[in-house]
């Protein structure tokens, strides 16, 4: 037994991967139209996503990393976040992002290597994908404490991989959010891989979330998996820090269904029989099942869900591959203000030679 596995983490589940609810919702989520939307939202994701892979593999994209799986977390947050509250991504949190108005073109653009992606014409606060694993933790940090400094009724989302717990930021990050009493909430994505390393060699707690205690932070658990408890603990955080209660840690245990990314073999380090049995935790079924159950919607509006989502999928792919490439100096023209004479040299000379190209 662990020195500290008698530790009070908390673990939510309102819905159960048969799809049976076995607590009290509140009025948000027992109403049938907003869940009809988390189910809609999913579906767009995961419809996006295969797309995403598609292009990827016909060489019309860049690298890609999936979010097969993981659609309930990013759902449920985008329905808790208000529209003025700030979002810090990782790079492959589309649910969320799709929630909160970031267009499905914009997130192709990004992974097609066009930073023009970035450039969102909602939610325009909100920071860019990260992929540098846990260095958003701290950006988070500096915003909330912004936040707090204004005094603005504001809320900080930052979202992590289970791998980016084992960062240096991320403990940093905690500490300095658990000091100053920041408006913060840090969502822990547990989709039980770290690239190719498991979560039980990642860390010996037996939770994540518990690494917030030495910061004074509260945390709990949530089934990540399940769109009705995340929705409830997030939006339940997220007024608790907007109100002046400080930040927390909420740890979504789910399971990452795909590869890494395109770039990645998940067959060489995990067996296709383990993630086959993930399976029937699929948060998408498992929404499915309850509303059909329920009578809260029939089969033939699913499928016209279905279509409407696989066609505004392809109208928005239709818009990135439409969208005309930038010259190849355009690389220097999204970190800087006012570039560096040592860069503008460098961007001279990229200019004439791709005149010279011309």
């Amino acid at each position: 037994m662990g020195v500290y596995d008698n530790l009070n983490i908390p673990y939510s589940q309102y819905l159960d991967h048969h799809g049976q609810l076995h607590e009290t919702c509140s009025d948000y989520t027992s109403d049938a139209k907003n869940l009809i939307n988390f189910y809609k939202i999913m579906l767009r994701t995961r419809v996006f996503d295969q797309k995403a892979i598609n292009l990827q593999r016909t060489g019309k994209l860049g690298t890609y990393a999936s979010s097969l799986g993981q659609e309930a977390i990013g759902v449920a947050l985008g329905a808790a976040m208000h529209a003025n509250d700030v979002l810090a991504p990782t790079y492959r949190d589309y649910a969320v992002q799709l929630s909160r108005g970031i267009k499905m073109s914009d997130l192709l653009l990004y992974w097609g290597g066009d930073e023009r992606g970035m450039d969102y014409e909602f939610s325009r606060e909100d920071l860019p994908i990260c992929v540098p694993i846990a260095t958003h933790t701290c950006h988070a940090v500096g915003i909330a404490y912004a936040m707090k400094l204004r005094k603005q009724p504001r809320v900080m989302v930052c979202i992590i991989g289970d791998g980016a717990t084992s960062k240096g930021d991320f403990y940093e990050a905690l500490n300095a959010a658990g000091v100053w009493q920041l408006p913060v909430i840090f969502i822990i994505n547990n989709n039980q891989w770290a690239i190719s390393l498991p979560r039980d060699k990642q860390s010996a707690t037996k939770t994540l979330a518990q690494k917030a205690v030495a910061a004074e932070i509260y945390a709990e658990q949530v089934d990540g998996n399940d769109v009705i408890a995340c929705y409830e603990r997030m939006h339940e955080f997220i007024e608790r820090a907007r109100t002046g209660g400080g930040p927390c840690l909420l740890e979504a245990i789910s399971y990452r269904l795909s590869d890494h990314t395109t770039a990645d073999d998940a067959q060489r380090y995990r067996s296709p029989a383990d993630v086959e049995a993930q399976w029937q935790f699929d948060p998408i079924s498992r929404l499915k099942t309850y509303l059909l159950e329920n009578q809260f919607i029939d089969a033939e509006a699913l499928d016209a869900l279905q279509k409407q989502a696989e066609q505004e999928v392809e109208e928005q792919v239709k818009i990135y591959l439409n969208t005309a490439t930038q010259p190849p100096e355009a690389m220097f023209d999204y970190l800087y203000e006012t570039l560096p004479e040592a860069l503008q040299s460098q961007r001279d000379e990229v200019m004439r030679k791709g005149k010279k190209h011309e």
